[in-house]
């Protein structure tokens, strides 16, 4: 998030025929990706790179209580510290401008990569000076091999798997990240990675599961059916999501 032309508050508008955060990707998908995260954990501090308004970070307080916040939209951080109270501590900053004074144990950021000018800067900084020794990072991105993207694709709606479309533009996409793009930016970047893996079978679009959402035809055991099959079949997931840990620092 570099660019001081960007306007990061108009970005997280929802534009006509598009949401930016829909009800599958707080209520479903949310809960899903810090399952996924579980296994992961070790206690002690987390920080979120880009935090939005909120709602995933309140997810993270219900298992850690040392949490810090950089988001650059300064509409989305007060929609934040109105949520989230004094639990927090959220600086308005860019990555890439913001100082820190300690490493952490866990980083974290969800669908937050894709929006970034420069990925791999911010993953450097990530691996040479956010993340503690033992630490862990965590990066969750929207999957360009999902069956729903894919579905999409062959019905002549986007053009091609890691097209960025019109309205992923208008809320700030630089970038559609598939597992083998987003393990090479992390390599590229110092980063260790230690699990690969999906989050949630998807063959339907967005606004077509909230339209289900609404209604009785799903149940819990059919989304807990899709998130097993993730497993099995990541490359078609929603999400894609990589474990790693700090690799080799400059001088060390």
């Amino acid at each position: 998030m570099s660019s001081t032309e960007r306007d990061y508050d108009r970005e997280l508008k929802d534009t006509p025929g598009h949401k930016y955060a829909y009800t599958f990707d707080l209520d479903v998908m949310h809960p899903f990706m810090l399952r996924s995260f579980e296994p992961f954990i070790r206690g002690g501090s987390v920080l979120e790179l880009g935090s939005y308004t909120g709602e995933f970070t309140q997810r993270l307080s219900e298992k850690f209580t040392d949490i810090t916040c950089i988001e650059a939209s300064g509409d989305a951080v007060t929609a934040a510290r109105t949520r989230l109270g004094g639990r927090v501590r959220i600086a308005h900053a860019t990555f890439e401008s913001v100082t820190l004074d300690r490493r952490y144990d866990h980083i974290v950021l969800t669908h937050v990569l894709e929006h970034l000018d420069d990925p791999v800067r911010v993953l450097k900084r990530v691996n040479d000076e956010w993340l503690s020794d033992t630490g862990r990072c965590f990066l969750v991105c929207p999957n360009g091999n999902a069956a729903s993207r894919q579905i999409a694709v062959h019905m002549g709606i986007v053009s091609h798997n890691a097209a960025i479309t019109p309205a992923e533009r208008e809320h700030g996409h630089r970038i559609t990240y598939t597992l083998d793009t987003l393990e090479r930016d992390a390599a590229a970047a110092g980063l260790r990675v230690i699990h690969r893996s999906g989050i949630f079978f998807k063959a339907l679009a967005n606004f077509q599961w909230d339209r289900l959402l609404a209604t009785d035809i799903i149940s819990k055991e059919y989304l807990e059916g899709c998130y097993r099959l993730g497993h099995v079949y990541p490359d078609l997931c929603s999400s894609i999501f990589l474990v790693c840990e700090r690799g080799v620092r400059p001088g060390a």
